[in-house]
């Protein structure tokens, strides 16, 4: 399928709305696209596959360095389905450095340098990257910022109509709720079948009807605090007797455990991605869910 004549397809789970558009559950997140080693031509090949695929929900930032040109550049002209969604809260600095980037102007200034990179008149939805806690950054000094002041920014830029929809990354469910009347489109933090701290901002999320996309949802080697959901004895297990892989084991607990789950996995490899879009068609058995979910129960694996 061309990304001319794109649909959400069923086989990628879905459609789900996102910022008043509707989705296919399985979506894509660009970032793995801006390791140097990643050649340009077999980015721009990904990308394309994603959409040929039914992929229309892709996630990026303009701190991602190349990925928004590469989205231009594969995709631009876009087709009215595909929703962009990008995140701000961060930039790089001088050295290349991520630093945080919370104060309004910054949050604008942002937005404005991904729609000039993208070279889109809007973003579909944009999602707040709060720094005050793990994974990564952490906001000091003048970057402790006031949630409220930064969600006033981003109601301005939805009603200027640069964003379609505003959502939260790395927040507690108290910081969700303060940020309830704002309406929120989409929250992001990290969740795995392994790491469920954020369950209860899930659970929020569940209350009001809110997108739930979770980043690192096979976990990260790059974080120890977040463990690889393809080495748990339990999810290879599953995964062989069913004849999936590991990481479609993992990646279809999180659409079967809540059905507003929009999947963004990365990466720069054409097997994989296909690999990981084969996990929205997969329906885990009522044995493998129940196994699954006594992971997060102490002792339970």
């Amino acid at each position: 399928m061309t990304a001319a004549g794109m649909r959400p397809d069923s086989a990628l789970g879905g459609p789900v709305d996102l910022a008043g558009r509707r989705v296919a559950r399985m979506g894509f997140g660009v970032m793995q696209l801006e390791r140097a080693a990643v050649d340009r031509e077999a980015a721009l090949a990904v990308l394309r596959q994603a959409v040929g695929a039914g992929v229309n929900h892709l996630d990026t930032a303009q701190f991602y360095g190349r990925c928004n040109a590469l989205i231009r550049d594969a995709l631009a002209p876009y087709d009215d389905e595909l929703v962009l969604v990008s995140k701000v809260g961060a930039d790089r600095d001088a050295d290349g450095r991520l630093v945080p980037a919370q104060r309004p102007a910054e949050l604008r200034a942002q937005v404005e340098a991904n729609l000039a990179a993208l070279q889109a008149d809007q973003l579909g939805a944009v999602n707040l990257r709060r720094v005050d806690a793990p994974p990564g950054i952490i906001a000091r000094g003048e970057q402790v910022v006031s949630l409220d002041d930064q969600l006033a920014e981003l109601i301005a830029l939805r009603q200027a109509g640069k964003i379609g929809g505003i959502g939260l990354s790395n927040v507690s469910a108290g910081q969700l709720e303060q940020a309830l009347p704002a309406g929120i489109a989409c929250v992001q933090n990290s969740y795995s079948v392994l790491d469920r701290a954020a369950e209860p901002v899930l659970n929020r999320c569940r209350a009001h009807g809110i997108a739930w996309v979770p980043f690192c949802p096979l976990g990260s080697a790059g974080f120890a605090s977040l463990p690889k959901v393809t080495d748990n004895a339990t999810v290879r297990g599953i995964a062989a007797g069913l004849g999936v892989t590991p990481a479609q084991v993992g990646l279809a607990w999180q659409l079967a455990h809540y059905d507003r789950t929009l999947l963004i996995p990365g990466t720069s490899s054409a097997a994989h991605l296909a690999e990981n879009l084969a996990a929205g068609a997969i329906t885990l058995p009522a044995a493998a869910l129940a196994a699954l979910d006594q992971l997060a129960v102490p002792g339970g694996g």
